[in-house]
């Protein structure tokens, strides 16, 4: 992200049906199906270009399918999502924003194949119309499918894609709340981890199949040879919590409801069964603690069992799901397929290949420490000089440090309500800056306004909503947080992304402030201080100084389960 990343040529590549085009600065050919990937590696060398696509799912995936690595992109979808919020960022919400046009209606187009580019998406229909634009001016739906059979047609793709580029760098530039250069690296940024993207879908995470196999068995049964052996296991494992229960077998543990009714019978009342709730019931009755374990052994029979493993653990033993760079609220990376939610139970199943280790890196206390960066708080930036920022925070409060941690939470969550709102007061007369910032945020979320992140994305926020005005102000208030940390995550991760990628490593997983890379086991101390140098010179440029410390928590490990919460 320094001057040569300025300076990069933009060069747009669209895929077609029988090849690709590239546009740009000394760039403005056809290249056929069965040269793409060569033809991408030369002019990568060659010209060392800022490749814009549409998105990298559809500019992009063939070449990442295939092993090549893309250094720098503008990704006109996930661009979009910053100046325009949401997630939809499709070509046709790309092109709708640049001409100023309603938002339509219509399908994203589906990913590009790799073998020649063949496939549901290029089975391009006969089309006499030349136009990629519908009378009312709207991007066809199948102007990047159907309609891009010729070299020219996808020229004027390509020139499309440049000109939205055009408009979108405009639009950072026009940000009245947001840094100019903190804005484009957003964009960078932002780009680089829609690659990540399709890299963490190319080489999925390492599993033991056996491990997993024998963890399933644990906790939901031996493999079922068919659905009467599955409905006798469901059964046993129901009448393990039943028995605490004489006289109440009857009752269906799936049904929240009738849960409850159960519950009040051995004398627990509770306002729902959530397990949050029922946790501090744990030791009052046998009951509570069996349907906790229950609840537990239940996802994995009913979500993570044989089936999931079947399905989406593949022959290379390697866990794949779809990736995606934007949740469309916090901007956060979000996964199928259980790699953003796996349970506890199963990470044991998580294993390096032989010959390799994980370096498991969590960003330690990272949302108040982002507070103190978007703020500019300088009494909270200089907590953050310690390895425990809740320590000084704690001294200037003059409390416990449970005490000054929720007082924290509360602040960036919207908590005022019991111990919380005492030891606000406190945080606002210590900490004025940052306690300013948030209730403004609550302000606007209340009012309806919208608000931009650090990073200049848009948090879209519907003032037309009756009776919901304190949850969007507390939804607000968090997401300003919670969306620029989102930013520095991805910012770190793609600069680990290179990093580590000299050593032969590659991250397998990003879970929120997580990151678990795969490498060989001889480079691994060398990879955990990679690591650790990325989050130093990514929260820097993220930042724009190094006033507020970032901290991790680093390990390296044979099994994601070998390291510590």
């Amino acid at each position: 992200m320094g001057e040569k990343a300025i300076e990069a040529p933009l060069v747009a590549l669209v895929l077609g049906p029988r090849g690709a085009y590239v546009a740009g600065p000394g760039l403005d050919e056809s290249w056929p199906a069965d040269v793409v990937t060569a033809r991408f590696v030369a002019a990568a060398r060659e010209h060392r270009p800022r490749w814009v696509v549409w998105s990298a799912a559809l500019g992009l995936s063939p070449i990442i399918t295939a092993g090549i690595t893309v250094p720098r992109t503008w990704d006109l979808a996930e661009v979009h999502r910053i100046v325009h919020g949401g997630w939809r960022g499709s070509p046709g919400y790309v092109w709708a924003a640049v001409r100023d046009l309603p938002e339509p209606d219509v399908p994203s187009p589906q990913r590009p194949r790799l073998a020649g580019f063949e496939g549901d998406l290029f089975d391009a229909a006969h089309n006499e119309d030349g136009q990629p634009f519908t009378a009312a001016g709207q991007l066809r739906p199948d102007a990047l499918t159907s309609w891009a059979t010729s070299p020219e047609r996808l020229r004027r793709l390509a020139l499309l894609a440049l000109e939205c580029q055009a408009h979108q760098a405009a639009s950072l530039q026009r940000l009245e709340t947001v840094d100019v250069a903190r804005a484009r690296r957003t964009a960078w940024s932002e780009s680089a981890a829609a690659v990540l993207c399709l890299e963490l879908e190319r080489d999925g995470l390492p599993v033991d199949r056996l491990a997993a196999e024998d963890l399933i068995s644990a906790a939901a049964g031996p493999r079922p040879v068919d659905e009467a052996a599955a409905d006798r296991t469901r059964r046993a494992r129901d009448r393990a919590v039943l028995a605490h229960a004489p006289g109440h077998e009857r009752t269906d543990l799936r049904n929240p409801a009738q849960v409850r009714g159960l519950l009040a019978v051995v004398g627990v009342d509770v306002p729902n069964t959530r397990a949050r709730v029922l946790e501090p019931y744990r030791q009052s009755h046998p009951l509570v603690d069996a349907l906790l374990t229950w609840r537990k052994d239940e996802r994995i029979a009913t979500t993570y069992g044989y089936r999931w493993l079947d399905e989406h653990v593949g022959a290379d033993d390697r866990l794949r799901g779809e990736w995606t760079a934007c949740d469309g609220a916090a901007g956060r990376m979000t996964a199928q397929h259980g790699l953003h939610n796996l349970p506890a139970q199963l990470r044991p199943a998580v294993c390096a290949r032989a010959g390799h280790v994980f370096v498991r890196t969590d960003l330690g206390q990272v949302e108040p420490r982002v507070l103190a960066v978007v703020s500019g708080d300088p009494a909270l930036a200089e907590a953050t000089r310690s390895d425990d920022l809740y320590a000084p925070v704690a001294r200037r409060l003059g409390s416990d440090r449970p005490t000054a941690k929720v007082a924290v939470l509360a602040a960036m969550y919207g908590q005022r309500s019991g111990a919380a709102g005492a030891a606000l007061a406190q945080l606002e007369r210590a900490y004025p800056v940052a306690m300013g910032l948030l209730d403004r945020a609550y302000a606007d979320g209340v009012a309806g306004r919208s608000l931009r992140t650090y990073g200049g994305r848009l948090i879209r926020l519907d003032a037309g909503a009756s009776g919901m005005e304190s949850a969007r102000g507390r939804y607000a208030r968090n997401a300003i947080i919670q969306g620029s940390a989102a930013e520095l995550f991805k910012a770190w991760a793609a600069t680990v992304r290179v990093a580590v990628a000299q050593l032969g490593g590659q991250i397998v997983l990003c879970l929120h402030d997580e990151l678990l890379v795969h490498v060989p086991e001889s480079r691994a101390t060398e990879a955990a201080a990679l690591i650790e140098g990325a989050l130093q010179s990514a929260a820097r440029v993220w930042a724009g100084a190094d006033r507020v410390r970032f901290v991790a928590d680093t390990s390296i490990v044979r099994r994601w389960s070998d390291a510590k919460d």
